[in-house]
């Protein structure tokens, strides 16, 4: 703000030179306080821009991050622009995004364009053709001879049969259809013709998973394998007998099957639960599954499957509906070694008075991937993850070399606490001049929040540096049934 014009007056002068002398500072002061409001507004204005400008970057990020969700991995690479052209293009598959993924930037041409096709051809790299893949030896082989035809197995010169000198081989991948059949059982019905009082004795039945289903064992195992391995839903399974065998099975006779699964594979759960809470080590997290509902709502309920496991140990899926702390309450009730998970704030109340809580590393790094995809140009947030990166080779070099814990933790103390100090000084970094909700700023402030839980993998040679084997994890080592007839 602008100083207020100030003069004075030599003392005993003029009347109308004091009258005007007056006027002509009241006018000052006026334009003084027109000058500080106009200040005030420019002020105001600058703020209410830089505001906008930032919460632009914010909605741009989230824009941006949510259109790489909706269109898959392979839009990371593709520019804003892309991004938003793939919005106005109806039914885009994810073939397309891929191929757009895969197509390189186009340069600016050059101020004197070469016009042959040899000459274009020639700065443009070549890549070289991988080969033939070749199928794995333990397949079986089959051979299928193609003969020539009659023409082809007489000399064009002196007309007599030509004879075979060997074979052009082509290796395809095939497959012999399943073939669905009807297996009758019967079971041997005996009692003897003199002594009618001793009735009738009939042979033992057969042990089955569902003794009364309509389904065999093997069909009810490929059942369970289609749904959880391959991800095939039961109604679509329904519709594949119908289209292959020929014959309509009553969905709830498949669930039937599947529950009947589940509940033999309990007491298996209970036993691999019982050597974790045993243990004193456990990676802990929870993941989303859609759960059709019976109060008609026309949406799935958002239910949680919790994964609890080990590494060298297997791991154990509880099925909840809800994502409260009821879940991991009760299943690592007692526990007291140390439990690794990110941070969601209902595992800080879990387990017993002697729990150690760590983090995981990888999901900090995940968080910093995100501010990278959002901003190429965030080189800070690319040095962080390269610092990371560094602190999983040391790990990985310790997998490659067998080493033992004893032997890891030596391998980590000399390099891991330099790497951790430098890590520490480029979050701080971030902290102090990216904007809080933005994509860098909430990732170094998630990480700086939980940097005592990240680094106790110093203290503890057991301690992995992320919880990525539970969080990844694929097979179904062990699994509670509860409520799991809802997933369809």
């Amino acid at each position: 703000m602008s100083a207020p014009l100030q003069a004075t007056l030599p003392p005993h002068s003029d009347p109308i030179i004091v009258e005007l002398f007056t006027r002509l500072q009241q006018q000052l002061d006026a334009k003084a306080q027109q000058l500080e409001a106009q200040e005030k507004q420019v002020q105001s204005a600058e703020q209410e821009l830089k505001y906008a400008r930032l919460k632009i970057q914010v909605l741009e990020e989230r824009l941006r991050l949510a259109r790489i969700a909706k269109y898959g991995k392979a839009s990371e690479k593709l520019s804003d622009l892309q991004l938003e052209l793939l919005d106005l293009e109806p039914g885009v598959s994810s073939e397309e995004v891929e191929a757009e993924s895969e197509r390189e930037p186009m340069a600016a041409p050059p101020a004197q364009p070469e016009s042959t096709p040899e000459a274009i051809s020639a700065h443009k790299p070549r890549r070289k053709h991988p080969g033939r893949q070749t199928l794995p030896a333990h397949l079986e082989r089959v051979e299928q001879i193609v003969v020539c035809t009659a023409e082809d197995c007489q000399c064009a010169r002196c007309g007599r049969e030509t004879g075979v000198i060997g074979y052009e081989e082509t290796e395809v991948l095939d497959v012999r259809p399943a073939e669905y059949y009807v297996r009758v059982i019967k079971r041997e019905k005996r009692a003897c013709q003199q002594c009618e009082e001793q009735g009738v004795r009939t042979a033992k039945a057969v042990e089955r998973i569902a003794p009364k289903s309509l389904l065999s064992d093997n069909v009810i195992v490929d059942l369970v394998v289609n749904k959880y391995c391959e991800a095939t839903p039961l109604y679509r399974q329904q519709a594949v007998l119908k289209r292959d065998a020929g014959v309509e099975i009553a969905r709830s006779t498949l669930d039937d099957g599947v529950m009947r699964v589940g509940e033999l594979l309990i007491p298996i759960v209970g036993a691999m639960k019982r050597e974790l809470l045993a243990g004193s080590y456990i990676q802990a997290d929870e993941t989303p599954v859609g759960v059709q509902t019976h109060d008609k709502r026309g949406r799935n309920h958002q239910a949680y499957m919790w994964q609890y496991g080990s590494p060298g140990k297997g791991v154990v899926f509880d099925f909840r509906m809800g994502r409260d702390h009821e879940g991991p309450k009760s299943f690592l009730s007692g526990f007291e070694g140390i439990l690794q998970t990110d941070g969601y704030k209902v595992y800080d109340r879990i387990g017993g008075p002697k729990v150690v809580h760590a983090g995981c590393l990888a999901h900090a790094r995940r968080k910093f991937i995100d501010a990278v995809k959002v901003n190429a140009k965030d080189f800070e947030s690319a040095r962080v993850v390269t610092l990371m990166d560094q602190l999983f080779a040391i790990d990985r070099e310790a997998r490659e070399n067998s080493f033992g814990h004893a032997e890891r933790h030596a391998l980590r103390q000399q390099s891991a606490p330099q790497l951790l100090e430098e890590l520490r000084s480029q979050l701080l970094a971030i902290n102090k001049t990216a904007l809080p909700k933005s994509a860098a700023g909430q990732a170094a402030n998630y990480t700086l929040m939980r940097w005592q839980q990240l680094t106790l993998f110093l203290k503890y040679p057991e301690l992995e540096l992320s919880k990525a084997m539970v969080s990844y994890c694929t097979s179904l080592v062990g699994f509670s049934w509860a409520g799991i007839s809802g997933v369809r």
